[in-house]
């Protein structure tokens, strides 16, 4: 089999419409910039995934800092360490669903919430042990 020589691909800031609402635009394998990785690839109806992906590959996923938040439910501030616990199952979620920046900033607020739920949580402990004793 061999394939056609031209293909019809997504395009940034093209006018023409398909119906669906995204962009196409056909072009022939001779005007391409990058040729096709394959003779199978050369009918492509949307852009590929790596091509429209906005997280650069060497930053890997956001942190959600969901283990300091479980360890800061053992303390004894329980409103806010379970909002930490919260905010980082929310930030898990939101970086599952490609919102990077919704992420980190979910996973630094969890993050300042365990601690500070961690360090008053000390506090308390330590002045219960020693107006106890």
């Amino acid at each position: 089999l061999r394939g056609s020589k031209s293909f019809t691909a997504a395009l940034p800031g093209e006018t023409e419409r398909n119906g669906h609402g995204l962009a196409y635009k056909s072009v022939s394998v001779g005007h391409l910039e990058v040729a096709p990785l394959s003779p199978s690839r050369l009918s492509l109806g949307r852009a590929s995934s790596t091509a429209t992906s906005t997280v650069a590959p060497d930053q890997g996923r956001p942190r959600d800092y969901l283990v300091l938040a479980i360890f800061s439910c053992f303390c004894p501030v329980w409103p806010i360490n379970i909002v930490a616990l919260v905010f980082s199952i929310m930030s898990r979620n939101s970086g599952q669903q490609g919102d990077v920046d919704g992420a980190r900033r979910l996973g630094r607020m969890a993050r300042l919430l365990s601690i500070v739920s961690i360090v008053l949580g000390t506090i308390i402990i330590v002045l219960y042990i020693s107006i106890s004793v």
